[in-house]
C-alpha cells in the first residue's frame, strides 16, 4: 500500500498509508460530527504536521468550513479571526491559545470510525475561509469555494506529472495556501507528503533524510540553503545532495527571489521555478515550468487563468480560482473584484510570450518628497542577498531620499564578530562603526545597480531581526512597512538632517 504521509516522531521518520490516512480522517470526523455540521466554521491552529492534514479533511468530511490560523499568529490576531469568522469549534495543538471556543485538540482519537452520511456540497459552497496576512489593517477572510479549489488542483495536474513514488516536502505552514493546494494535489494523485518540523535550522538535515522529488517553499529557505552551499558551486553532486539527491522540481513564491540564486541552483541541477498567486486567487496565477522558464519572471498564466495589465500597471486576473469574496466585507470585495477581474494590487508587465514580471506593489510605493516613485521590493531583495544582511526595509515616504533599516542573522553573529571585532553581548553593538563599515560595503555594492534617486542614502542596523512576533512581518514573511516605520521612528529620524 502506497504511503500518504511521512513525518518525524522523536527524530524517527514514520509512515502512514493511504488506507490508514482515510481511517484517521474518519476517526476525527466522527468526533467532530458531535460539534459541527454543514456550513459551520471550524478553526484549525497547529504547525505543519500530518494531523493538520487529517483535521482539514475531517472538517470537509462533515460539510463544515475550515478556518486555518497561522501558528505564529498573536493572541489578538487569533481572537480577531475567531470572532470575524464565527467559528463554533476549534482544533488546536495548544488549547490555551484558544479559550473562547470548545477545543478538540489535534490528536487522532482512538475510536471506531463512524463515517455517517457525507454531505455533498455544491461547487459554489464555501470550502474554507483563509485570512490574508494583512500588511495593513486587520486580516480579511477570503472565502474560497469547492470550485475554486478543484480548479487549482486541475491546473496543477497539467503542470506536473507527480504521482505515486514522488515525495513532496511540506516546510511552509499548511495555513499557507500554496502548500495546502499541493497537499490536496498529492492526496488526489497518490504522491507522498513528507512533513518538516518547520525549523529553518534543521531543514537541511530533514531534506537530506526525506529526499523529496518536489519542494514548494518561500525564498527565505532557498536563500538560507544558497548561503550554506554557494561555496560548492563546482561540485554539483554535493549541491543536489543538500536537497536529498532526488529533487525534480522546486517551487518558490510569496516574495521576490534573486534571479542569480535561481541560476545558481539550475546550474547545479536543482531547478527552482518561481510562481505567483494570491490567497484571493486560491494560491496560483502563474508559474515557470520545466517546459517554459524565464529567469526574472514569475512565469506564464497557469491553465484556466487570464491575465491583463491595467492602464496604471496593475495586474488583473480572471479564472475559476478567483475567490467568492471577503467574509463579512462586501465593500472590500467590490473594490477587489471589478467586472469579473481580480485586482491583485501588484504592478507588473507581460512580455510577448506571456511571461509576467512583477515590479512592485501598487500600495507599497515609496514616494519621496521630490516626487520620485520607488518600488522597494527589488532593492530589498538585493540587500538580503549580500553576505551579512538578513532583513532589509526601505523607507522614505514623503522624505528627501530613501533610507534602509537592516538586520543581521543571529546565526551569523559569531563569524561577523570574529571578522570585525565587535561584541554582540554589549548593548549598542549594532551601532559599532566597525560593523557599519562592513555593512556599508554591501550597501554600496547594491546601490551601484540602481539610478541615483533609487539608491539608499543612509542606513541603520537594528538590534533584532524583523519578525512575525514583533508584528513587523506577516505570517507569510511579508514586510509590514508601516509597523517597521512606527516601531523605529526615532531611529529613522536620525537618518535625515535636522530641520
Amino acid at each position: 500500500m502506497s504511503t500518504a504521509q511521512r513525518y518525524l516522531d522523536h527524530g524517527v521518520w514514520r509512515e502512514r498509508t493511504f488506507d490508514e490516512f482515510a481511517t484517521a480522517v474518519d476517526q476525527v470526523a466522527t468526533r467532530l460530527r458531535n460539534h459541527a455540521g454543514p456550513g459551520d466554521k471550524v478553526a484549525l491552529l497547529a504547525p505543519t504536521s500530518p494531523e493538520w492534514t487529517i483535521c482539514d479533511l475531517a472538517i470537509t468530511r462533515v460539510g463544515a468550513i475550515c478556518v486555518p490560523i497561522y501558528p505564529t499568529s498573536t493572541p489578538r490576531q487569533i481572537s480577531w479571526i475567531l470572532e470575524d469568522s464565527g467559528a463554533v469549534v476549534a482544533f488546536a495543538d495548544r488549547p490555551a491559545r484558544i479559550t473562547t471556543l470548545r477545543v478538540l485538540g489535534t490528536e487522532i482519537p482512538d475510536i471506531t470510525p463512524n463515517p455517517g452520511e457525507q454531505p455533498q456540497p455544491h461547487p459554489d459552497d464555501p470550502a474554507t475561509i483563509v485570512y490574508t496576512s494583512g500588511t495593513t489593517g486587520e486580516p480579511k477572510g477570503c472565502v474560497l469555494t469547492h470550485r475554486n479549489i478543484t480548479s487549482i488542483v486541475a491546473a496543477l495536474k497539467q503542470l506536473t506529472d507527480a504521482g505515486p513514488g514522488d515525495v513532496l516536502f511540506a516546510y511552509l505552514p499548511l495555513a499557507h495556501l500554496l502548500t495546502r493546494m499541493l497537499q490536496y494535489f498529492c492526496l488526489e494523485t497518490g504522491a507522498t507528503i513528507a512533513y518538516s518540523s518547520g525549523d529553518i535550522r534543521t531543514v537541511l538535515a530533514e531534506l537530506a533524510e526525506a529526499a523529496p522529488t518536489y519542494l514548494p517553499s518561500a525564498p527565505a529557505m532557498f536563500e538560507k540553503i544558497h548561503a550554506a552551499v554557494r561555496g560548492l558551486a563546482d561540485n554539483k553532486t554535493l549541491v543536489r545532495q543538500a536537497f536529498g539527491g532526488r529533487l525534480k522540481q522546486a517551487l518558490t513564491g510569496s516574495a521576490p527571489i534573486a534571479p542569480e540564486i535561481l541560476e545558481f541552483f539550475f546550474a547545479a541541477g536543482v531547478p527552482i521555478h518561481e510562481a505567483y498567486g494570491l490567497t484571493e486567487s486560491t494560491a496560483v496565477l502563474t508559474a515557470n515550468t520545466p517546459a517554459a522558464n524565464r529567469f526574472g519572471t514569475v512565469g506564464q498564466a497557469v491553465p484556466g487563468v487570464e491575465l491583463k495589465i491595467a492602464e496604471d500597471g496593475e495586474v488583473l486576473a480572471r479564472s475559476e480560482g478567483v475567490f467568492a469574496g471577503y467574509h463579512n466585507n462586501p465593500a472590500a470585495t467590490e473594490e477587489t473584484i471589478v467586472d469579473g477581474w481580480l485586482h491583485t494590487g501588484d504592478l507588473g508587465a507581460l512580455d510577448a510570450d506571456g511571461f509576467l514580471t512583477l515590479t512592485g506593489r501598487k500600495n507599497d510605493l515609496v514616494i519621496t518628497s521630490a516626487g520620485k516613485n520607488l518600488s522597494p521590493a527589488a532593492i530589498e531583495t538585493d540587500l538580503r542577498r549580500t553576505r551579512w544582511v538578513a532583513g532589509a526595509v526601505l523607507l522614505g515616504d514623503r522624505r528627501p531620499y530613501a533610507v534602509a533599516l537592516l538586520s543581521v542573522d543571529p546565526d551569523d553573529l559569531p563569524t561577523l564578530a570574529a571578522e570585525t571585532g565587535i561584541n554582540p553581548d554589549v548593548p549598542g553593538w549594532h551601532t559599532d562603526e566597525r560593523l557599519r563599515s562592513v555593512i556599508a560595503r554591501d550597501v554600496e555594492s547594491v546601490n551601484a545597480r540602481y539610478s541615483p534617486p533609487e539608491r539608499i542614502r543612509e542606513f541603520a542596523i537594528v538590534p533584532e531581526p524583523f519578525s512575525v512576533e514583533s508584528g513587523e512581518l506577516t505570517p507569510t514573511l511579508k514586510i509590514r512597512r508601516d509597523v517597521v516605520a512606527r516601531r523605529h521612528a526615532a531611529l529613522v529620524d536620525t537618518l535625515y538632517p535636522t530641520p
